[in-house]
């Protein structure tokens, strides 16, 4: 019977010898505790985020990828450590140390690595919330009012959760040791010595799913196909990548080792004959690298752009600053409208101008290619994955607008498309672009003249999508599409009676400070609320405030998971360095006997890392580089149209963390290098 107090002295002793390992995996299991919870702790607080707002869906969703993440990165960090640690254990069982008693004094081990992490993380996490806080509260723009508070839930659940991961790992960790006999355990940390065979099944998926992922991003045109479409281009990507390290490196590698030239030389002899060797264990590391690496930079740079180019993204939004729109009103209550328009930019010393009046029938569309005709639907209706808009406008607001005196028969109509870069349905375009008559539903008209502007599509700021603006006699022919569609449509009973007659809408911009124009803009909406049912305003300054809560969320949660990516980038090169090491040492240490000098050591050294160790970051620049396209798509859809602002923070993005990564090698570099010399 072995003494109790020994198993304890035992971890302590195993942690205090194996520290290069250990202390860099408690300090990562804390920061991820510490992470995870101020996460929580933001989401916990209501005085910040309101339940169900796009903040807290954000919020809540960042919470899940951070424990997700956090479980797949500790098992793997923890795989490096038994590894290591096999050896040490199967001395222990041959010296007499039965597998019930390594299992006590792992058991003590995980006790004081766990309380160290949890406890070290939450209170990391109690010191710097607050900075977090205010920090958030000054991407969001918000005031220093909110109240600021630690949660005993947040503190219960990080515990509860992350005490759970390292029960699992311990378990994980015990059953790994009860399956191996002392032998194994003993060579556990020199597996995988045989040369690896050329996968070229293996390394033709990892070609094809690339380029899959490759093309779906460079074909795709619209935007709201890019949503769908941008998932799978990642998944293929991820699974290319994985093949093409584990598969494609190992081919790699032989083909330089069939190149005499270049093999036959000290400092490539020694490096690719042993990456061969060690490819297998190695390629996960360097695919895990990569596809992190591709995740920061696709994150930050889109969420740095998001918010760094929202005033774009708002004037985008909004071309007029304002937009007041009302459903079904008579020219007496347009009247009214108008006047409080007057009463208010007066009362508040702003100065309306560019005023635009219209009236317009909002339907959607399809084009059928076998009638040739527009079939017509309740307007939001876009099951059809070829829907686009149709907007119709009386021939009087259309003259008063252009300043035009134009005529028109019962059956003519004047055309204008509208094509936003964000979406183009090109079927639909196409099909009718110098079109002489078009169909809508049963009816045909003749198109007098296709127009090359519209001063009201860019006043019309609640259509955001492709379509085409349909110029009739009057009034009369839009309210019997709108009765003919809508009674018989399926939309909610609101909606329809919303939509289902003629809208007003009167767009205008405002000459004054910023806070004026709120105060205009507000007083505006107060007044309409008061007095009209169906009327409501659209503007920059009262959408400002929107646009910050969710162009600052997603930058900061972007820049949250990229730091804690990043760390995970950081410890598995880390790791997969000292891994190396350890497994190279005794290999180049014969290299030495055999009278390689320390010089032609460094230099081999040298040669190997950076032949892998920049592979990974130059395919991440390279998966950005092909999802640039599919990336802007998805940036339109959130109002960012202005290409070349993304650009310039890509490239920003790229060459910081470019010199992070440097620094990341220098240092990690010298810890493989004097594992090998010592």
């Amino acid at each position: 019977m072995m003494n109790s107090k020994i198993y304890g002295k035992l971890a302590v002793t195993n942690l205090k010898n194996n520290r290069k390992s250990y202390i860099p995996y408690i300090l990562a299991s804390a920061f991820s505790v510490m992470m995870y919870f101020i996460m929580d702790n933001l989401y916990r607080n209501r005085s910040l985020v309101e339940k169900g707002s796009p903040l807290a869906i954000m919020l809540s969703y960042a919470d899940a990828v951070l424990l997700i993440f956090s479980i797949i990165f500790l098992f793997y960090i923890n795989s490096f450590l038994i590894k290591r640690r096999k050896k040490e254990l199967g001395i222990y069982n041959i010296l007499g140390m039965g597998k019930g008693h390594l299992g006590k004094m792992l058991f003590l081990e995980s006790v004081i690595t766990t309380v160290a992490s949890i406890i070290g993380g939450i209170l990391a996490g109690i010191l710097l919330s607050k900075l977090v806080y205010l920090i958030l509260l000054k991407i969001l723009h918000m005031g220093g009012k909110i109240e600021y508070r630690i949660s005993l839930a947040s503190t219960g659940m990080t515990t509860i959760l992350f005490g759970a991961i390292f029960i699992l790992i311990f378990l994980y960790n015990l059953l790994q040791m009860k399956l191996s006999n002392p032998i194994e355990l003993l060579r556990g940390g020199n597996t995988g010595e045989r040369e690896p065979k050329t996968k070229w099944i293996m390394t033709i998926i990892g070609i094809l799913c690339l380029a899959g992922g490759y093309s779906i991003a460079l074909i795709t045109k619209e935007p709201m196909a890019a949503l769908g479409k941008f998932f799978i281009a990642v998944i293929l990507v991820i699974i290319g990548t994985y093949a093409l390290f584990m598969a494609g490196s190992i081919a790699f590698f032989k083909m330089l080792r069939n190149r005499k030239s270049y093999y036959y030389k000290t400092r490539h002899f020694t490096a690719v004959s042993g990456m061969i060797y060690r490819m297998k264990q190695n390629a996960v590391g360097l695919a895990n690298i990569c596809i992190l690496s591709t995740m920061v930079l696709v994150m930050v740079s889109m969420t740095v752009s998001l918010y760094g180019g929202m005033n774009d993204a708002v004037a985008t939004r909004f071309p007029y600053e304002a937009q007041i729109t009302s459903s079904g009103i008579n020219q007496k209550e347009e009247e009214q409208i108008e006047e409080i328009i007057k009463n208010m930019t007066k009362k508040n010393h702003t100065v309306p101008t560019s005023q635009i009046r219209f009236h317009v029938g909002r339907f959607t569309t399809v084009y059928n290619n076998k009638t040739k005709k527009l079939d017509m639907m309740a307007a939001g209706d876009y099951t059809n994955s070829n829907a686009v808009d149709l907007v119709m406008i009386p021939l009087s607001d259309y003259n008063q607008t252009e300043g035009k005196n134009i005529k028109l028969k019962e059956n003519e109509v004047l055309l204008y498309h509208r094509n936003h870069k964000r979406t183009h349905k090109k079927s639909d375009t196409e099909a009718l672009k110098n079109k002489k008559v078009i169909q809508l539903n049963s009816i045909s008209y003749k198109v007098v003249d296709e127009l090359d502007r519209l001063a009201i599509a860019k006043a019309d700021t609640t259509s955001f999508i492709d379509g085409w603006y349909v110029v009739v006699k009057d009034s009369s022919i839009i309210t019997s599409y709108l009765k003919d569609i809508y009674e018989n449509s399926n939309i909610y009973d609101e909606l329809k009676e919303y939509y289902g007659k003629i809208q007003y809408s009167y767009s205008f911009n405002l000459n004054g400070s910023r806070a004026n124009r709120a105060k205009t803009e507000k007083s505006i909406q107060k007044q309409l609320q008061k007095k009209f049912a169906n009327c409501s305003i659209e503007s920059r300054e009262l959408s400002r405030e929107s646009f910050y809560e969710l162009y600052g969320g997603f930058l900061f949660i972007g820049i949250f998971l990229g730091i804690i990516f990043l760390m995970a980038t950081t410890l598995i090169i880390y790791y997969k360095q000292i891994s190396e090491g350890y497994d190279d040492r005794e290999r180049y240490q014969i290299m030495q006997k055999v009278g390689m000098s320390k010089k032609e050591v460094r230099q081999s050294i040298r040669s190997q890392v950076l032949l892998v160790f920049f592979l990974p970051l130059i395919m991440a620049v390279i998966h950005l580089a092909f999802a640039f396209k599919i990336i802007t798509k998805l940036l339109s859809v959130l109002n960012l149209t202005n290409v070349s602002l993304f650009f310039m923070y890509t490239v920003g993005t790229v060459a910081i963390f470019a010199v992070i990564y440097a620094i990341i090698y220098s240092i990690t570099a010298k810890e493989y290098y004097k594992i090998l010399i010592c």
